[in-house]
Parts: structure tokens; C-alpha cells; sequence
């Protein structure tokens, strides 16, 4: 029996995934989450999950941020990205950051299981046009991955408020917390991702694409 976690905030995707899975693998229990907290939640209270489809752009995950989070919780449980994007830079750092495949929302079911069968027999799966091209993360962007996953949700919040560029007041007023909370947050990702100002952290999350 295999056990899926489908972590997307579209529900609709979610229940057209799920109808496509059941007709593919035989005795499969499906779990469901719709952000990157529920997500982490889920694999809080049940880490006997053989494959993670993890959306990039779900509330919380910012991108890469989630699969970097997820990949420093649980090293040893497979990910798999779903996304409606095919850019090469995308699909090359999702797999450089520890990502099995990477499946467009826009293959058709069959191709879907398929894939899905090639990264449970342990083998990395990405569409055909991109095999050619998945160049190296450099041994930089790892260390900043490394930093970057030490973030907590909350202070990635933060982070993606900052790279808005919000001032204090407003990203409490966004996350309902004190410019106290605030200002300790961004102490903290400062400290965690050993730079010394705002233009810093912002660099930071874009070299990654946050």
C-alpha cells in the first residue's frame, strides 16, 4: 500500500489528482494539505508517507523555501514538485535542493503515475526538454539553502514581507503581531542567514528565488 501527501491550495487540483492517482496504484491512502504549515503538520503527526507532491506557490512555501524546509525536517522522504511552471532555472534548482522530480500540472494522468512510479523506484524523473539541462547548484546556493531552511514559517513570512518592502508597522499589521515581534524576527533572520541588513536578507531570497 502506498501513501501519498498532496500538498496544493487549489482543491480542485487536489480532487482531479486524486481521481488520477486511484486509477493508477492499487491500495493507495491519499492525505491532503493546502500550505506549507498544514503540510508540515501532516508530516508532524504521520511521517510514514512514501512520496511528497509539493507544490511551489501555496501559501507559506514561497517558491523554494518549502521544499528547502522540508528537505532539512524529513532528509530521507521523497518530494516530488507539481507546478504549473516549466522554466528551466526552476526545475533545475528544485532538483539541485533535493526535489526527485518535477511534474507539470499540464501532463496528462497517465504521464503523471508514470513519473510518480519512476521516483518511487528511486530514480529522478523531469520532463523530457529539461533533462538536458539540469545544471549544478554551486556550493554557495547549498549554504544558502542551508541558512534558509533554518527559517521558521514564520520569520519566512517575514523574509517575503521584507522582500516586498514593507516597513515594520505593516508587516505587523499583515501578520497580526507587535512591530516588537516584528523587529525580533528579523534579528533572528539576520543571525540565521549571517547578513547585516534588510538589502542583504532581500538578496538572499532572490538568489534563491523565495
Amino acid at each position: 500500500m502506498a501513501k501519498f501527501l498532496i500538498a496544493d491550495d487549489h482543491p480542485l487540483f487536489r480532487e482531479a489528482l486524486q481521481r488520477a492517482l486511484a486509477n493508477h496504484f492499487e491500495e493507495l491512502t491519499l492525505r491532503e494539505a493546502e500550505d506549507l504549515d498544514s503540510t508540515l503538520a501532516a508530516l508532524n503527526e504521520d511521517d510514514d508517507v512514501d512520496l511528497l507532491l509539493l507544490d511551489l506557490h501555496m501559501p507559506g512555501s514561497g517558491d523554494l523555501y518549502g521544499l528547502i524546509r522540508v528537505r532539512e525536517d524529513y532528509p530521507m522522504l521523497p518530494v516530488a514538485i507539481i507546478s504549473g511552471s516549466e522554466d528551466a532555472s526552476i526545475v533545475a534548482k528544485c532538483i539541485g535542493f533535493g526535489a526527485l522530480g518535477f511534474i507539470p500540472k499540464s501532463l496528462p494522468s497517465a504521464q503523471i503515475a508514470e513519473a510518480i512510479s519512476t521516483i518511487l523506484d528511486g530514480d529522478t524523473w523531469v520532463p523530457k526538454d529539461n533533462r538536458d539541462r539540469l545544471d549544478g547548484i554551486s556550493n554557495e546556493d547549498q549554504e544558502l539553502a542551508r541558512k534558509v531552511s533554518e527559517l521558521t514559517p514564520q520569520q519566512y513570512r517575514v523574509l517575503h514581507f521584507l522582500h516586498e518592502g514593507l516597513l515594520n508597522k505593516q508587516i505587523a499589521y499583515q501578520l497580526n503581531i507587535t512591530e516588537a515581534t516584528v523587529k525580533a524576527h528579523i534579528t533572528a533572520i539576520f543571525r540565521k542567514l549571517g547578513v547585516y541588513s534588510r538589502t542583504q536578507a532581500v538578496l538572499v531570497a532572490e538568489r534563491l528565488q523565495l
